[in-house]
């Protein structure tokens, strides 16, 4: 039996093909003629009047075989069911056969080809899916109500899908309702039909196809109903004074603002605090100079492992000038003054939407036939007992220190806890990094964050993983339980890093009623349009993931949306995004982790390389880390990546490029890289894979083959 199962899929295969093979060498598709039909029918009346259960039963079960098998005839036996069984039973018989038929081809291609699609386009079979999941019975019952749209092809494709059999056979069982009617009652009519263009004249296709097309006007009727109920109450301008009039000015506004002037739209960007937002003033370019410090410092103390005798000592307070230097050094590139000169109207001030069409500022309302939300984020602050007897930090408010803490406790494990909890102890601080989960950056590969873990620890960070602030006792105390343990932690500086809420208080949202999501971000759909089709959202502000690359992303969907719309919309595009936890060594990310391919049931390949095995790592004494690359089964496409080393957030770039172009390792095998580099490590993981599943028949074959030569 298990023998049987294990071969049933091919045998499955040669059956229908062999089937079909012998259909047309014995040329029984002449049987399936118009002529034949005419010619015939006088004898099978006179059958099936003596036998008319067999008769039907047999005819059905001759349907059935033809509609499984996808023989050409389908369109005959129409006819010839009409001209001997009438409207009636002839309607029955066909609508039966053909939707049974119809299911049991879903069934052989869901069965012999399912699996093999799945495995081989695993990512573009999980978005189609998701399609389906939405609007999957409303595109099989146009494509059954369309006549020109091949029904086999149907039956194929759908059966690749996750559509449920039963929604299956009832929409095609209505779908094809309709020409089967038709066709049967053209069947009474047999003799003085000369072909099938008789009855599926350009005119009555037309018909059909625009009766197969009836749903999705309905639907977009439907829609239109929607929006002007939304827009009911508000008063839409004859003129507006501007195409957009963007809200936040940080990675997210800037972009869509810079975009919009571009193509020379007149657009509005209004700021209520610093121009350059979060990014800028309190998070990417503060925290990489920081970094950048206390990275100096480690090599510094590490320097005897180079052969160099040396001593150093942090002056903090000269750390945190640089820092504010570095970032006025980066200001010009997001001033008003740069904007200004784009085409860009710069305002200072809080924004409010007092309409879908118009916003306030200072006292003036602007109206603006799109309004792109970009407010950002803003650290979170637990709700928890004694936190207001504490001068807690944040990453905003961290910048203004101007004495090195003593003991600083962060209370939060992601990329920003990880990130600051290292600076922090290098420079001299002595940090307790306390995390509510089983693992530090909860988002990463677990063998990833397993290493930042023990890198912080030897460092002499306390870990406590599993734990939870219960209480701040007074400005120097606080209370946590680590798994079943409570313990009092002393501190001088408490740093809140778990996580940041969206901005969305206080800007007339509210008026507007628009919604939010769980996680607080603006509910919005996948052209990143609010419930208004005129109000788009991008950055921190929409979600999913806070990341200045990702708002810069969103922006250039939400202008051009914004400024396009209706005409043409683009859905935002989440497949290739990378990210980079700016530790010591680095954590880069793209695509699918191990654990989110599992929980996906996406049938991946995992190659890992390890850099300690890298010639420019072994140089440079930096030798921690790997390059972990998941490939679709069977194949060297990539579908995710994570890379840990001191050089990761760079070597992602290389495998971030090839996902979106669709590159596989084979491509970069055969790519010329630099020698020695560290872009060598991703060549050497794609190397790996080769080795991996090098073509072991035909390496067998030019084994024989040199054999043979040397004689």
């Amino acid at each position: 039996m298990k023998y049987l199962l294990k071969y049933l899929r091919p045998l499955l295969i040669f059956l229908f093909i062999g089937l079909v093979i012998y259909f047309y060498r014995n040329n029984y598709q002449d049987y399936f003629s118009l002529a034949y039909a005419k010619n015939s029918l006088t004898g099978f009346r006179i059958y099936d009047a003596s036998n008319p259960v067999h008769g039907k039963l047999l005819f059905f079960l001759i349907y059935v075989g033809v509609a499984t098998l996808s023989l050409p005839g389908a369109a005959i036996l129409t006819l010839f069911a009409g001209a001997l069984f009438g409207v009636y039973y002839g309607t029955v018989i066909v609508s039966l056969a053909s939707t049974i038929g119809a299911c049991l081809a879903f069934l052989s291609s869901r069965y012999i080809l399912r699996d093999w699609v799945s495995r081989k386009f695993s990512e573009k079979y999980l978005a189609i899916n998701d399609g389906f999941n939405k609007d999957g019975t409303s595109y099989l019952f146009s494509l059954r109500l369309i006549p020109v749209f091949p029904f086999f092809l149907v039956n194929i494709l759908m059966g690749l899908t996750q559509i449920r059999l039963f929604s299956y056979w009832w929409v095609s069982q209505l779908g094809m309702l309709p020409a089967t009617l038709i066709y049967v009652k053209a069947g009474e009519e047999l003799s003085q039909i000369e072909g099938l263009k008789d009855i599926a004249s350009p005119e009555l296709l037309a018909v059909l196809s625009l009766l197969g097309l009836l749903p999705w006007f309905f639907k977009i009727f439907l829609g239109q109903i929607a929006r002007r109920k939304i827009y009911r109450g508000f008063k839409k301008p004859k003129r507006f004074e501007f195409n957009t009039v963007v809200i936040g000015a940080g990675a997210a506004g800037l972009v869509s603002s810079y975009i919009s002037a571009a193509v020379k739209a007149k657009v509005a960007l209004i700021e209520s605090h610093k121009m350059g937002g979060d990014c800028l003033n309190y998070g990417c370019v503060p925290s990489k100079a920081l970094i950048k410090s206390a990275r100096v410092l480690n090599t510094v103390q590490k320097a005897g492992h180079f052969g160099i005798a040396t001593t150093a000592r942090v002056n903090f307070p000269e750390v945190m000038s640089r820092i504010k230097k570095v970032v006025q050094k980066v200001e010009p590139h997001d001033s008003v003054e740069r904007y200004s000169a784009l085409g860009v109207e710069c305002f200072n001030g809080r924004a409010k939407i007092i309409s879908p069409f118009e916003v306030e500022i200072n006292n003036k309302v602007l109206t603006t036939a799109n309004i792109i939300i970009a407010s950002g984020a803003e650290p979170i602050v637990p709700v928890i007992q004694g936190v207001e007897k504490v001068k807690y930090l944040t990453s905003e408010n961290l910048w203004g220190l101007t004495e090195l803490p003593e003991k600083l406790l962060i209370i939060g494990g992601g990329a920003i806890g990880c990130e600051l909890a290292q600076a922090f102890q290098r420079l001299g601080a002595k940090v307790t990094l306390v995390e509510k989960s089983p693992q530090l950056l909860g988002r990463s590969d677990t063998q990833a964050a397993e290493i930042i873990l023990k890198t912080l620890q030897f460092e002499g960070v306390t870990v406590l993983l599993a734990a939870e602030l219960i209480e701040i006792k007074n400005s120097n105390s606080a209370v946590v339980k680590n798994n079943t343990v409570v313990s009092e932690i002393s501190f001088t500086h408490i740093l809140f890093a778990i996580g940041r809420k969206a901005r969305t208080e206080n800007s007339g949202f509210e008026n507007l009623g628009l919604e939010l999501n769980p996680s607080g971000t603006l509910k919005h759909n996948e052209y990143l349009q609010t419930k208004y089709s005129n109000i788009f959202v991008c950055g921190d502000v929409a979600g999913p993931v806070q990341l200045t690359h990702m708002a810069s992303h969103q922006a250039w969907y939400a202008a051009v949306n914004a400024l396009v719309s209706p005409f043409k919309k683009f859905k935002t595009d989440y497949r290739v995004v990378p990210s980079v936890v700016f530790t010591e060594p680095e954590v880069a990310q793209v695509g699918l982790t191990k654990a989110e391919a599992i929980a996906k049931k996406v049938n991946y390949t995992e190659t890992v390389y390890p850099i300690d095995d890298l010639d420019r790592a072994i140089c440079e004494g930096e030798t921690g880390g790997f390059v972990k690359i998941l490939t679709e089964a069977e194949s060297d496409r990539i579908i995710g990546a994570t890379i840990v080393g001191n050089h990761a957030g760079e070597l992602i770039a290389e495998i971030a490029l090839a996902m979106r172009w669709k590159l596989g390792l084979n491509k970069i095998l055969s790519t010329v890289h630099s020698y020695p580099t560290w872009s060598e490590a991703v060549k050497m993981t794609a190397g790996r894979w080769r080795q991996n599943n090098k073509p072991a028949t035909l390496l067998k074959m030019a084994e024989r083959f040199h054999a043979f030569r040397r004689g």
